[in-house]
């Protein structure tokens, strides 16, 4: 098993108004800080090391537990609103006033809804995995086994390679090595995304697939940041359709997709998409 400085990153608390905000902070302090917002059912636990340690080479990294998730205390929030409001009391906890966010899956439509809220705490935003807060014309319906999957408390490996990593033989590999290494943090046995918090997220979701596309094409608009979007191309969970038709609206924004990858493609290809990422914040 490889050795990771991520997995060696303390925990630390910070007040804010509504929790005990739980988080890590890797990497070089100093400049503009890029603050991590997880995935569905996500908590600081499940962040890929090996990831983590290349974004922190050279950059100043911060992920936490939004307000009810995982190691952070409160009450669960059940709106992207809500989520969007955790993040910005924890960047402000912290007493960042200018930070840089990523955010993965359910992370980057709140990344977003946070730059759309409080547009002069945020530099730059990454978009992995995700996609604009609401329906978009022509993609796809979930699967009834990508619903079933979502919906169960317990899913296992199989089911979650099957929302992560297309069915080929290099991309199941590659999901093995990313459960691989998460591993270690896993094996301590730090508090999992409750189902309270769970069904709050679910409930984010479902009422973001209400919104009108004039809505959610107003709120891309809106953004003046520059963005850089990022997918796999196989992805079952928020595909890269919604990607592709979010940069159409966006000002400023770059857009990437990864052949053979699917919804953990960030893991997938960590070396060449930090790299990216590298590219993008120092630009």
């Amino acid at each position: 098993m490889s050795t990771y400085l991520a997995d060696k990153a303390e925990d630390l608390t910070v007040e804010g108004p509504s929790a005990r905000f739980t988080y890590r902070r890797l990497g070089p302090q100093g400049g503009v800080p890029l603050v991590l917002l997880n995935r569905f059912r996500g908590t600081i636990d499940w962040w890929d090391p090996e990831f983590l340690d290349y974004l922190a080479a050279d950059h100043d990294v911060i992920l936490f537990d939004n307000v009810g998730v995982g190691y952070t205390d409160g009450e669960p929030r059940d709106s992207l609103e809500g989520f969007a409001e955790g993040a910005v009391e924890f960047i402000e906890a912290l007493g960042l006033t200018h930070v840089d966010l990523l955010g993965w899956s359910l992370g980057g439509i709140v990344a977003q809804r946070v730059a759309l809220r409080r547009p002069e705490l945020v530099r730059k935003l990454i978009v992995a995995g995700s996609g604009p807060a609401g329906w978009v014309p022509g993609a796809p319906d979930f699967s009834e086994k990508v619903l079933g999957i979502m919906a169960k408390p317990d899913a296992d490996l199989e089911d979650m390679l099957f929302l992560f990593y297309p069915e080929t033989e290099a991309a199941r590999a590659s999901g093995l090595q990313h459960f691989d290494h998460v591993s270690t943090r896993l094996a301590v046995g730090g508090p999992p995304a409750s189902e309270a918090a769970a069904q709050g997220m679910l409930a984010a979701a479902g009422a973001l697939l209400s919104a009108p596309f004039e809505q959610v094409k107003a709120e891309l608009e809106a953004i003046k940041h520059p963005v850089l979007y990022a997918n796999g191309l196989e992805d079952v969970m928020i595909p890269a359709h919604n990607s592709y038709v979010a940069v159409q609206h966006l000002d400023n924004a770059t857009l990437v997709l990864y052949s053979g990858a699917g919804h953990a493609f960030l893991f997938q290809y960590a070396r060449v998409f930090t790299r990216q990422v590298a590219d993008f914040l120092a630009a």
